[in-house]
Formats: C-alpha cells, structure tokens, sequence
C-alpha cells in the first residue's frame, strides 16, 4: 500500500522537485486511479444570475454593489432562454452562481431553483457556493442545512466549490475578509455531503499565501473526504489580477507562470489520493497549458464554459468547444469522453 504524503513532503515537492519529476509522479498517480486513459469534460453554461454582491473580495473585478448602475439581477425568464440556448448545443449541466445578493432570501432561491428543475428537467443544477449557502442563512434566520435540504428539495443537485480561495483565515482576512471563514467554508460543505449532496472542492492560488498555506488547504479537504467522501473532484486556479483591488493593496503580487501552476496540480494529484478527479483549469491558463495539465495529474478537461463572466472581468478570456477539447485530448494520446455532473460517461470519442 502506497504511503500517504505528509504536510512536510508535499512543501517540499512544491519547493524543491524539479517539473519533470513532479509530472512522472503525477502521470502515473492518475493512471493507477484512471487506467482507461479517459479524459473527460462536460457541456455545460456558467449562469451568473446576478453581480450585486456586498463581500467586497479585493480579488473580484466582477462585482458591483446594489445600488450601482451596472448591478443587475436576471429574471427566470432571462435566465431560462440562457438555459434553452445551452440545451440546443447538448448541454446537461449550468453552473448557477451569483454575486452575494443583500436582499435575497431563501424563498427567492426555492422560487428560482424549482422554476429551473420544473421546467428544464434534463438540465443538472450545479449551484451556489458556501458563501452564498451562508448568507442565505443568515437573512432569512435559519440554518445552513437547512437553506441545502430546502434547496435540495426544490431540484439543487450539487454545491461547487466556491469561495474556497485559500482555506486559511490570515489569506481570506486579507484578500476578502467579509467571507466565512474556513471552519465555515468546511462545514456547509460536509453538511452538504450528509444529505446526500456531492461537491467540489477548490483553490484559487496565487495572492498572498504561503506553500504551506497551499497545502494545509489540500489537507483540510483531503481530511473532509476521508471523513464523507463527498468531494467529487478539486479545482485549482491561478488569481486573475486585472482590475481588481487586491493589485492596488499588494502590487508585489506576481502573475502566476505555467510552472507554477503545474507544480501545484502534480502536487496536488499525489497529495489527493482520495479524489478521483481533478480538472484542468484551461479557463485561466489557456488551452495548451491547459492540455499540459493532462500530463500533470488532471483527468478531466472541465466544461467547456459556453459563458463565463468572473474570470473574463479579471482578464482571461480563453474559450473552446467540445471539437477543441477533443482534439486536445487525442493530440496527447487520451480518449476523449463527455460526462455529466456525476462523471457517469454519456460518450467516448474513440
């Protein structure tokens, strides 16, 4: 049996590893977890369904408060022919989450979510982050499980991992110190998996972190799992920098290189041996690096991203079709395969 790595081994892959050997080790770890060489992806549409927000994270260009001119919020109607459009390409799947809206209660979101589930009821909701779980919570006096089972109830299938960032209070206090907090962030998402609701977990590096922040992060959720088993797949993504605050305050951030964030993801790969799936974050690093990451742990190619609005505020903006990634992941020598939110394959490009 494999011995499981350490907090200290995995600093020290991070630190001292050369790329190469970090990509050998985390090839060949995905391939023990995925010997049919299948990489998958899933079609589907990320809804913003509104921008209004009141967390003031200084690392989001996407958001505006309430009262502001450009604030908005999407009507069922508006975010249904968002969803008609999605369903005519073969979409399954719609990644629903908005800004942190101060008004909206739990009724609001009961109202939406059964709206979607009635009226579109091939489409997979995967929606609202912890920080929204928690707010919800809070204006309408209730408990956060109960803002899930209500949730779950009306047609929510599964929570993304959002608002994770970095699951450590001294990062989050500094690059967003109106979220909640880490034990928070962890809680609504194992209360998530006691219902019977899967997850993903994520990280958005490259602010003001530590290595070892990095993977006390990786070992929070490695520890969830074991406890649930309720995280389908990890997430990593480089901060976008454009246009937001957080460069005001910390001009000694530095964009992140593809080194960088291969390293991570192969670290993160040997470290996770409890998670079956971990996307490439082509969205923030481009198709190529994006394919790289094939070679460097991930095994799935994420959505092909129909809309996208938050990263594209902080000033990435690739985009690629289902062709694209198919081509991609033949190019390396993989099967290409469409999944949908469950990772169940509905087909293979052989």
């Amino acid at each position: 049996m494999n011995k499981r790595i350490s907090i200290e081994e995995a600093v020290n892959l991070i630190e001292n590893a050369t790329l190469c050997e970090l990509g050998e080790m985390a090839f060949a770890k995905k391939l023990e977890l995925h010997p049919d060489r299948l990489t998958s992806f899933v079609i589907d549409r990320n809804i913003n369904y509104t921008n209004a927000c009141w967390v003031d994270c200084k690392f989001c260009a996407f958001y505006r408060h309430v009262n502001e001119d450009e604030a908005y919020l999407l009507s069922f109607e508006e975010i249904g022919k968002k969803i008609e459009e999605l369903i005519a390409i073969g979409g399954t799947q719609i990644l629903f989450q908005g800004g942190v809206h101060p008004k909206l209660k739990i009724e609001w979101y009961e109202d939406l979510v059964e709206y979607i589930a009635k009226k579109y009821p091939t489409i997979t909701i995967h929606g609202f982050s912890a920080v929204e779980i928690d707010y919800i919570a809070k204006i309408s006096k209730i408990s956060t499980l109960e803002v899930l089972q209500r949730l779950q109830k009306k047609g929510l299938y599964s929570m993304p991992g959002a608002g994770a960032e970095v699951l450590s209070d001294r990062v989050r206090d500094i690059v967003a110190p109106k979220k909640c907090d880490t034990a928070t962030w962890l809680r609504i998402h194992e209360e998530a998996h006691s219902i019977g609701m899967k997850t993903t977990a994520t990280m958005m590096f490259g602010t003001v972190e530590t290595n070892l922040e990095i993977v006390e992060h990786l070992n929070y959720i490695r520890e969830l799992q074991d406890r649930t088993g309720g995280f389908r797949a990890f997430i990593l993504w480089s901060f976008q920098g454009k246009n937001t605050r957080l460069l005001e305050s910390h001009p000694e951030i530095m964009k992140q290189s593809s080194n960088r964030y291969l390293r991570l993801l192969a670290v993160a790969r040997l470290f996770l041996d409890n998670f079956a799936n971990i996307q490439s974050s082509w969205v923030t690093q481009g198709s190529h690096i994006g394919q790289l990451a094939l070679k460097f742990g991930a095994n799935d190619l994420g959505s092909t991203m129909m809309e996208e609005n938050v990263v594209k505020a902080a000033g990435a903006s690739f985009r690629m079709s289902s062709d694209e990634m198919i081509e991609l992941i033949k190019d390396i020598g993989e099967i290409p395969a469409k999944r949908n939110t469950n990772y169940d394959i509905l087909e293979v490009y052989a």
